[in-house]
């Protein structure tokens, strides 16, 4: 309760501030009523269960997260995978899935492991963003237009499908759809119901359109799932099966790593926008709580929302009561205003959904990012958008983060450098020693950068190619942040190499914590003792030491 603690502190649970957070709550649940039964159409269930994972979820999340300004509730990101899995394992292997990805939100927020999450490098998230989006916009177009039920695993054959289809669009449908659209688009502009949600307002005048002229063949939240019920589910566990479990730990995985960056993303953005700070494993435990619960109520897959999040700081909300009484204001809408959904049209939830998939794809960052970004990151953006359209998001997001961590170490191998050292460099170092010049039979390397595998090829190579065999070799590490054990067992077989040449290998000027390794790795062992030193100066000794040390 981390987030309740802070507005305790903050003195933003008293009473002069309970109206402000009251009025966005009300607001936000407003909002996130179309949106929430677009959502769960989207993930393959009914729309009542996108309003109790709202409520359920909602509640949850601000009660136990570590954001004090976060919404949370379904969300376009995970209708892909949603979908998927519903298609495959139908409503309980959702809500399995679901309550399996929130224990692994509470594992990885009680090891402290939220702030891994934020080194997901960008081209990866934009790349699997907009492919979420682009298979929402043409996942809808069968309610958008109207069009009968169309068949195929793939994305490119739901296309195909689609695009065959065409001719048989729905005209009435396909004109509430499009008004539905400029509705959602164009109600901020216009004067007098800026503050009015896009979204309800097109919902809410296509239906009255609906509801006046009943246009034939118009389908409609009544028509498909028979309305919704009037009131909240009874708490029920869905039945679990060790199969089931071990069948849905990818899809448990990959809505838990979704879940965890778009509720981190969520509650940076509240932080930039009200100057607030959050907390990463506290969100995640949050997040790991709603999930593991939400199920047991009927719902699905929540995270924080950063559309809902926004619109909560921009009217005013400022605490987590604002939280409460977005889930509240669903209740009482769900118990009072639910025989009225019967005549929603589903077109209008797909225009809103339409909305939602271009914010999501952010065209203009990534044609940004193609036109400015290294090449590498390109393709890793374009890779991870593929594989996220035409094959799997989880797929697309481990092969995506596999490439951006690949990249990274040819990155970091390749500047890792192992230098010979010139006299001239030297001679700074040599005159405060006492010399005028390097020993005869003296060689000095420096390392810059960690010694780790990727850059222990080229610490080989290097000092296995020097070209006249000098009596002793200095090796620097003070430029060495880390070493791994494979830079560790690199530099031990060189040191062993070099023995064999009657090479006198010293080390010199390691930081504590490379020594440290250097110890337990038994490096200095092999080396001996005598043959380490904290400073260059001692490692350079004198004269008469490194010629009886040669000798």
């Amino acid at each position: 309760m981390i987030a309740i603690r802070e507005a305790w502190k903050a003195g933003l649970l008293g009473r002069e501030h309970w109206l402000r957070n009251i009025v966005s709550g009300v607001i936000v649940g407003v909002v996130a009523l179309p949106l929430a039964m677009a959502f769960a159409i989207a993930s393959g269930v009914k729309p009542e269960q996108g309003i109790y994972t709202a409520i359920v979820g909602g509640l949850l999340v601000s009660l136990f997260g570590g954001s004090r300004l976060q919404i949370a509730g379904p969300t376009g990101a995970f209708i892909v995978i949603l979908a998927s899995v519903t298609a495959k394992y139908g409503v309980d292997g959702l809500q399995i899935a679901t309550m399996m990805a929130g224990a692994i939100l509470l594992l990885l927020g009680i090891t402290k492991l939220g702030a891994l999450i934020k080194f997901i490098p960008d081209p990866v998230i934009v790349g699997f963003t907009a492919g979420i989006g682009v298979i929402i916009w043409v996942g809808q177009w069968k309610y958008f237009l109207g069009l009968p039920k169309i068949s195929g695993e793939h994305f490119h054959e739901r296309l195909w499908h689609l695009i065959q289809a065409l001719p048989g669009l729905h005209v009435p449908t396909t004109l509430l759809a499009i008004l539905s659209l400029l509705l959602v688009i164009l109600a901020p502009k216009i004067p007098g119901v800026r503050r009015v949600p896009g979204p309800l307002i097109a919902m809410v005048v296509v239906t009255a359109l609906h509801s006046c002229f009943q246009f034939d063949g118009v389908a409609t939240i009544g028509s498909a799932f028979g309305g919704i019920p009037q009131g909240l589910p009874k708490m029920g566990l869905p039945e679990i099966t060790l199969p089931q479990i071990i069948e849905l730990i990818g899809p448990a995985f990959a809505i838990a790593m979704l879940g965890a960056i778009e509720s981190l993303l969520s509650a940076v953005v509240a932080d930039g926008m009200a100057g607030t700070k959050h907390d990463s494993n506290q969100e995640l435990i949050g997040q790991g709580i709603a999930n593991l619960v939400t199920p047991l109520f009927g719902g699905f897959a929540a995270t924080g929302a950063i559309a809902r999040t926004a619109t909560n700081i921009r009217n005013g909300g400022n605490s987590p009561i604002a939280g409460f009484a977005h889930a509240v204001t669903l209740i009482l809408l769900i118990f009072f205003l639910a025989p009225l959904a019967s005549d929603i049209p589903l077109c209008a939830l797909a225009a809103i959904l339409f909305v939602v998939a271009y914010n999501m794809s952010e065209l203009k960052h990534f044609k940004r990012m193609v036109k400015r970004a290294p090449k590498a990151d390109v393709a890793i953006l374009l890779i991870t958008f593929g594989l996220t359209v035409f094959s799997d998001l989880a797929i697309a997001v481990n092969i995506g983060v596999i490439l951006a961590m690949l990249q990274f170490m040819r990155r970091m191998a390749s500047s890792v450098e192992v230098q010979l050292m010139v006299e001239k460099e030297l001679e700074a170092e040599l005159r405060m020693n006492g010399h005028v010049h390097l020993p005869p039979g003296v060689l000095v390397y420096t390392i810059e950068g960690p010694l780790f595998f990727g850059a222990a090829e080229t610490f080989e190579r290097v000092l296995a190619q020097t070209h006249t065999d000098p009596g002793t070799l200095i090796i620097r590490l003070k430029r060495v942040p880390f070493m791994d054990i494979t830079g560790l067992q690199t530099l031990l077989e060189v040191i062993e190499q070099l023995r064999k040449r009657s090479i006198v290998v010293r080390l010199c000027e390691a930081n504590e914590k490379v020594l440290g390794k250097l110890d337990r790795a038994g490096v200095l062992q092999a080396l001996g003792s005598q043959h380490y030193h904290a400073d260059f100066s001692g490692a350079l000794g004198s004269y008469a030491e490194i010629d009886k040390t040669q000798g």
